[in-house]
């Protein structure tokens, strides 16, 4: 399991708020206390920070993404006593959702807000917008909320107005970088924008071998990978071994999907072998910013850059039952309507995946056959069983949920390892 670690107030929201809880603990004549804890935490503050900072970053987690395309889930202060309740301590929204945020305050809940993909024109072409929107869309609501990252937009390369919001992307993760630094918040919420794992080439194996997609390269994976390193931040990756095996059931076996596949798949480049095809997925990715950047990234793929876990899993999960819908690129193996029967979207194999990704970060069993000691930070997908996803009452979108969405579990797991 990671280890603990607390966080020195860095920036000065947080400076003052500790401030007004040491006040009532002093003395009616406590001027020169105060002036003295003032000039404490600020010492501090800036003394300490980037190695507690470093040692917070390095840290194995494992939350979970909380969506809301559904008409019938718990109310947003349900739904964190239900992460409370279950020890669930970092999550993943799709915006900035007030209601939600509010919900999250004074809970030590860590929390991943996301500026949504309709905002990156705005914020790429004005750091005036880009400004207003942090402030008070993240601003707002720290401290008391324990925003940690910043989202800019989601699997941008996979909209359908990927050629339009593309380019936009960096100059907008450029201008909210600069907006969270104008307001003394860049050590405190660090930018990133999660993409899907089909920004590397397919096949991605052997992971030696793999590579990011022409179209984005250079162009855009690029100078983004060593803005994210300048700046201290985290590339973030959604890897799903459950849509693999979806696209490609008579390519991989259930085992190798679920992780526990013996004896395995080896990469004769490196003579790594591959019990996991989440730990395939994640070495690719590495493998992939390494082979774009030369050695100077090395050191980011493996966590090593100022102590920081540059890497982030910001979904993965498995689906309880449903069709998957696989596109034109595969539609000769799939129905009429574009989906694709899906046996290993069930209950139990659902279980089986989830509870392996958490128990791996409980355990501290988190390395891959690159990386043995690489820690890992993932979140699965999702909170709940949301009924507005997808296409369809049957569409496998509908059900990757941990909990219906009464808030009871569709199977059993264990974020606290008991």
């Amino acid at each position: 399991m990671g280890s603990l670690c607390y966080k020195v107030p860095t920036h000065p929201l947080i400076l003052r708020h500790t401030l007004e809880l040491i006040r009532p603990a002093l003395p009616g004549p406590g001027r020169h206390i105060m002036a003295l804890a003032r000039f404490l935490i600020f010492f501090l503050g800036a003394a300490l920070a980037p190695l507690l900072l470093s040692s917070c970053a390095d840290a194995s987690e494992v939350g979970v993404n909380y969506g809301m395309k559904a008409n019938d889930l718990l109310d947003p202060e349900a739904a964190v006593q239900l992460l409370l309740d279950n020890g669930i301590t970092t999550v993943r929204i799709y915006d900035t959702n007030a209601t939600v945020l509010n919900a999250l305050a004074n809970t030590d809940i860590k929390v991943l807000v996301m500026m949504p993909n309709e905002n990156i024109p705005g914020a790429a072409r004005s750091r005036s917008y880009a400004l207003a929107w942090v402030r008070n869309n993240v601003a707002a609501y720290l401290p008391d909320t324990d925003i940690r990252g910043l989202a800019v937009g989601n699997e941008v390369f996979e909209q359908d107005q990927a050629k339009n919001l593309t380019p936009m992307l960096l100059p907008a993760m450029i201008n909210v970088q600069a907006a969270l630094a104008r307001l003394g918040l860049d050590d405190a919420v660090k930018v990133t924008t999660p993409v899907a794992f089909d920004a590397i080439k397919d096949p991605s194996f052997p992971p030696s071998e793999a590579r990011f997609r022409d179209d984005i390269a250079q162009s855009v994976m690029k100078p983004m990978l060593q803005f994210l390193q300048r700046t201290g931040s985290y590339l973030t990756i959604n890897p799903y071994p459950f849509l693999a095996i979806a696209r490609e059931p008579q390519n991989i076996e259930l085992e190798y999907a679920l992780g526990n596949y013996e004896p395995g798949h080896r990469d004769n480049n490196t003579g790594f072998v591959y019990n996991s095809l989440l730990d395939a997925m994640r070495d690719a990715t590495f493998f992939a910013m390494e082979n774009l950047t030369g050695s100077q990234m090395q050191t980011m793929a493996s966590g090593s850059n100022g102590g920081h876990t540059n890497t982030v899993w910001t979904e993965t999960g498995w689906a309880s039952r449903g069709q998957v819908r696989i596109g034109k690129k595969l539609a000769e193996t799939s129905s009429e309507d574009g989906t694709s029967e899906c046996p290993p979207a069930t209950v139990a194999n659902a279980k089986a995946y989830n509870n392996y990704v958490i128990n791996r970060v409980l355990s501290g069993d988190t390395g891959t056959p690159r990386y043995p000691d690489i820690d890992m930070v993932v979140y699965i997908f999702a909170l709940f069983n949301e009924n507005e996803k997808g296409v369809g009452s049957d569409d496998a979108e509908r059900y990757f949920g941990l909990f219906y969405p009464d808030g009871s579990k569709v199977y059993d797991f264990d974020f606290q390892g008991n």
